[in-house]
């Protein structure tokens, strides 16, 4: 449930702002926009901030502020009237629906495969965080249908392109690396590009969908 923020410090240089301990719209919709209403006033030594799904990690520069008036600044936010988060950018993202768990999922959910395909392109995406790669990005509101926990086990090698579901989220993958999530297609649209004037297809916030390709 969303509550009066808490406010933790993190070393010498963050602060993190707690609104709650569940992930609720809600709390994830007070979490963006304190980020929004940071980044239009910052405060002098402000170095960025990292939203998650029920805090944000603000962190700043030691020789020019400190725990205390960055906590001052974040309070003097958030007693401005609240409205709503901004409404991100809407991201289209190709996948072809190939993925080798895809029948399990289909049996797990009660499904047929079309099914569990009808269902994950209906659901209302929104990029909720980035997680520990380059251009991972969490995405809430897969439909409840299809919504497993993640395998017993991860397995290893899945590759760049992979798209995941598990736990009531979707990635779709930047990098090979092992998963425990289940793998339902791949998508042929670049969401991590290194090199580019913009690195990460999506911002925090950010709404996504899905549209079925063929190989």
């Amino acid at each position: 449930m969303t509550q009066a923020p808490l406010f933790r410090p993190v070393a010498e240089h963050g602060l993190l702002v707690e609104f709650g301990d569940r992930l609720e719209e809600a709390t994830h919709a007070a979490v963006l926009r304190l980020d929004q209403a940071l980044a239009a006033d910052p405060f002098p030594g402000f170095a960025e901030a990292i939203p998650a799904y029920v805090n944000l990690l603000v962190r700043f520069d030691p020789l020019v502020t400190d725990h205390v008036r960055v906590a001052a600044h974040l309070q003097a936010l958030l007693r401005q009237p609240a409205g709503a988060a901004q409404a991100g950018a809407l991201r289209t993202v190709d996948v072809v629906y190939d993925g080798p768990d895809l029948a399990e999922v289909a049996a797990l959910s009660g499904l047929t495969t079309g099914q569990v395909i009808a269902t994950h392109l209906s659901g209302a995406y929104r990029v909720a965080l980035y997680g520990f790669a380059p251009g991972y990005a969490y995405l809430s509101g897969l439909p409840d249908p299809i919504r497993l926990p993640r395998k017993e086990a991860a397995i290893r090698g899945v590759p760049a392109g992979s798209v995941i579901i598990a736990a009531g989220q979707c990635i779709v993958t930047t990098l090979t690396m092992p998963t425990g999530w289940w793998i339902i297609g791949h998508s042929p649209t670049p969401i991590l590009d290194p090199n580019g004037p913009r690195p990460f297809l999506f911002d925090v916030g950010d709404r996504v969908q899905f549209r079925q390709v063929t190989a």
